[in-house]
């Protein structure tokens, strides 16, 4: 089925490009059909890349999605345009009373910064709790993942000495939860970040389930609450390009970029990417929008508690 989008949403032309059916407000008015309600709150400042890497995948199942932006009052953002914010993207504080199958909440460039300091940590704070009791399940991804576990479970972030930066190998530790299903025993992730969240300290929380780890970069999904929260420490919603894009972009500011482990073919960045990790993102995410939002949510939305 396809996803309801908002009119004129760049995303809309990029993905019907790739042959993947989306639908305009306009359209899907005229069927009578309940669709999930996603809300995305995107904090990547690459709006629009970001909006339309996740649609990707949520294209990817047979139900019909209703997607909507959330953004931040405390925040303004400065690499897209506020004509685009305005038209597409809705405040927190006109959502409140509303209530979502599933929620995604993505990375932020913060992550070197304390929880505390991030100018917009109060307002955050308070959608992770409205996530709570207005939501059925929220994948929250890299520094969202930590801030996500910090502020509900108490669980510290770490700098670590260089970047992780690259495509690793994860092994599945609950291959018996629906997350996984028709999943190999192994799987490819994106990681970029400077910051990390430890094994021992998941471990010490019982409210918390370490689903999958990797020796190379170690958490990689943690599950709390059955399913209904997931914290994703990587990036599976990544393009093919973007760390191409992030290491070039880099290099050309900096002399200690190194180059992201795993990713180019022959290790050469004159070769293009060699993309193992596509197959297990459209899975994970189709997965989780199956058995953990559609088979989860009441029919009244506004049952979700």
């Amino acid at each position: 089925m396809p996803l309801r989008l908002p009119d004129r949403l760049p995303a809309i032309d990029i993905l019907k490009r790739e042959n993947i059916f989306v639908m305009d407000n306009s359209r899907a008015h005229a069927q009578d059909i309940r669709p999930l309600r996603i809300v995305i709150l995107n904090l990547m400042p690459l709006k629009i890349t970001t909006e339309t890497d996740l649609i990707r995948l949520l294209s990817n199942t047979p139900l019909q999605l209703d997607i909507s932006f959330m953004k931040l009052k405390s925040h303004t953002p400065k690499n897209t345009p506020i004509e685009h914010m305005m038209m597409f993207y809705r405040d927190f504080e006109t959502m409140l009373n509303e209530k979502f199958d599933g929620m995604i909440v993505t990375g932020a460039p913060v992550e070197t910064l304390a929880f505390e300091d991030v100018n917009y940590w109060g307002e955050i704070t308070r959608i992770f709790d409205w996530a709570k009791t207005h939501v059925t399940s929220t994948l929250y991804i890299c520094w969202a993942a930590q801030a996500g576990l910090y502020y509900y479970y108490g669980v510290p972030k770490y700098p670590l000495p260089k970047k992780m930066f690259g495509i690793f190998p994860q092994q599945i530790l609950a291959a018996q939860l629906p997350i996984f299903r028709g999943f190999d025993d192994v799987f490819m992730m994106p990681h970029s970040r400077h910051t990390e969240v430890r094994r021992d300290d998941i471990l010490a929380r019982p409210e918390l389930q370490l689903i999958a780890e990797s020796p190379e970069s170690g958490v990689s999904i943690v599950m709390a609450r059955g399913g209904r929260e997931f914290f994703v420490t990587g990036h599976l919603e990544y393009a093919p390009n973007t760390l191409d894009n992030e290491y070039k972009r880099d290099k050309d500011i900096r002399t200690d970029v190194d180059l992201p482990r795993n990713y180019y073919r022959d290790n050469d960045p004159a070769n293009p990417p060699l993309v193992t990790w596509r197959a297990h993102a459209n899975l994970l995410y189709s997965n989780w929008v199956n058995y953990y939002v559609y088979q989860e949510t009441p029919y009244d939305i506004n049952k979700i508690e």
